[in-house]
């Protein structure tokens, strides 16, 4: 049997003498108490913590069937087994009565030492047992919550963090998670409480499937770890071409037989496989994205220029958001769009539609022309798809503006210190509808003029007017650097990565 403390109370100093005796030389710690109070007071008392009561029936300030009781029903107390003794109540009433509130056994004096010690040893057994079970269930339903949690994360840095509160929460004290992101650099969640650093395992290798071993808190010293304490560390690797998740907690949280720890490293493993991969092919989709978008701004005399392309944090696809900036005969073309959908398909129509007007606009069309154009050319080739376009042209030396719009959001013009949004009409490209009408006016010095895309303005949760009126109020102001208010846009409307759809915007001035 493990070593236990067993606390012997009985008013009797003779028998409490012979219990004391008899539980010693088998091992047990004893502590004693003459009363039924002083019995309470002592379990109350943290540095007794007890395992086992055994108690005397006639006590001198209450009975041994109201002390059992009271241990029984208060959490004070916890979970401790009660063996009643008794010389004195010792009919089948009695016994009947010490069972029925709370005892785990009952002996009637005289008593054996063997008897006392082997009931000791059987009902400390049933307890420890279900103890471990209850652990193992409680380990296993936080086990549960926390794998719902990494795998909810939509960041690497956020598994980690929910993985090492979860693991805190499932062995308490210090915990490190660690993995490497999809660019090989390895993060480490330490806590509690959770946070985030670079920092690597080091010197260990690990073959594909999953291990529990014992190190040293040297190895491990991005945390504290308590003095004399060994460190449990399960790792776990899903595949041969990648690097392995550690979880690395205080030895001594760990029950022999319990699976926990490993079933927890596995859990982190795949969803760090998961995550790895979502980033992956993340990055990949942006680096095609921004492949088919347009890399270098012209320079144009007297037309400040900035763009802005923040692909969604919500998805990996590519999507169909697009911009063109062109000078053409001594005016500036600028046109902005957004394909439907998000896929390679919509990216492939998004490149079609470009390169169509592109080329339109270099045969000398006028902006609504250049509509009707490129609605002719998606109704005839790409029947099935569907488009939003705005494009005008620009004179840098007179401002005039000639501009089309197909269903696009409308343009934001910004003169002096006001904000007012435009409003050309038409039908988005891929409709048999009527010619879109074009729409003149003059930028004056100093002016600006924002065209952006709806990943901009857009959410689920809100009406679209909403968002419009966010970009008017947010766009009150001008910086003096374009670039600087573009990414002022982008933090404060976009939310910095985390938009559920991508971002095209395109912001332009007309100097003194």
């Amino acid at each position: 049997m493990t070593p236990a403390t067993v606390l012997v109370v009985d008013d009797s100093a003779t028998k409490r003498y012979l219990l004391v005796s008899w539980l010693t030389r088998a091992g047990f710690t004893v502590v004693e108490a003459e009363s039924g109070g002083e019995a309470l007071r002592k379990l109350a008392d943290e540095d007794v913590a007890a395992d086992l009561v055994v108690l005397d029936v006639k006590l001198p300030d209450m009975s041994g069937f109201d002390v059992c009781e009271q241990i029984k029903t208060d959490q004070r107390y916890g979970v401790l087994p009660v063996i009643h003794v008794s010389a004195h109540a010792v009919d089948v009433n009695d016994r009947t009565q010490g069972l029925n509130r709370g005892a785990d056994a009952y002996l009637v004096e005289p008593i054996e030492p063997d008897e006392l010690i082997a009931t000791a040893q059987a009902v400390l057994r049933y307890y420890r047992a279900r103890q471990r079970a209850e652990l193992l269930a409680a380990r296993m339903v936080r086990l549960a919550e926390t794998t719902l949690a990494i795998n909810s994360s939509s960041t690497l840095s956020a598994l980690l963090e929910a993985a090492a509160d979860g693991a805190a929460d499932i062995f308490g004290g210090p915990v490190v998670v660690v993995a490497e992101t999809s660019e090989g650099e390895s993060l480490a969640a330490v806590g509690p409480p959770a946070a985030v650093r670079k920092w690597a395992v080091p010197g260990h290798r690990v073959a594909v499937g999953s291990l529990v071993r014992t190190d040293e808190p040297a190895d491990w010293d991005v945390v504290r770890w308590p003095d004399g304490e060994s460190v449990a560390v399960a790792a776990a690797r899903l595949r041969i071409d990648r690097p392995p998740v550690y979880v690395a907690v205080s030895g001594s949280s760990q029950t022999p037989g319990f699976p926990v720890l490993r079933q927890l490293s596995q859990a982190v493993a795949a969803a760090v496989e998961a995550q790895r991969s979502f980033d992956e092919e993340h990055r990949i989709a942006v680096t095609l994205q921004r492949s088919l978008l347009q890399s270098r701004l012209p320079d144009v005399p007297g037309i400040e220029l900035a763009v802005r392309y923040e692909p969604a944090g919500a998805q990996t696809e590519v999507g169909g958001d697009f911009y063109e900036l062109t000078v053409l005969d001594g005016k500036l073309l600028v046109a902005i769009g957004d394909v439907a959908g998000h896929s390679l398909h919509a990216a492939t129509v998004m490149a079609e539609l470009r390169h169509a007007v592109r080329a339109y606009a270099v045969e000398g069309h006028p902006p609504g022309v250049v509509l009707e154009l490129a609605n002719r050319f998606m109704r005839t080739v790409l029947p099935t798809e569907s488009a939003t376009l705005c494009l005008f042209t620009l004179d840098p030396a007179t401002g005039q503006i000639r501009m089309a719009s197909a269903g696009h959001l409308p343009p934001l013009l910004h003169v002096d210190g006001e904000a007012r949004f435009l409003a050309p009409r038409g039908a988005l490209l891929g409709l048999d509808a009527p010619a879109r009408a074009e729409l003149e006016l003059t930028l004056p010095p100093g002016g600006t003029l924002v065209l952006y895309t709806d990943g901009l303005i857009e959410r689920r949760d809100t009406d679209i007017d909403e968002g419009l009126h966010a970009l008017a109020a947010c766009a009150a102001e001008v910086e003096a650097d374009l670039n600087a208010f573009c990414s002022r846009l982008l933090t404060r409307l976009g939310g910095a990565g985390e938009q559920a759809d991508d971002i095209a915007v395109v912001a332009l001035r007309r100097t003194a």
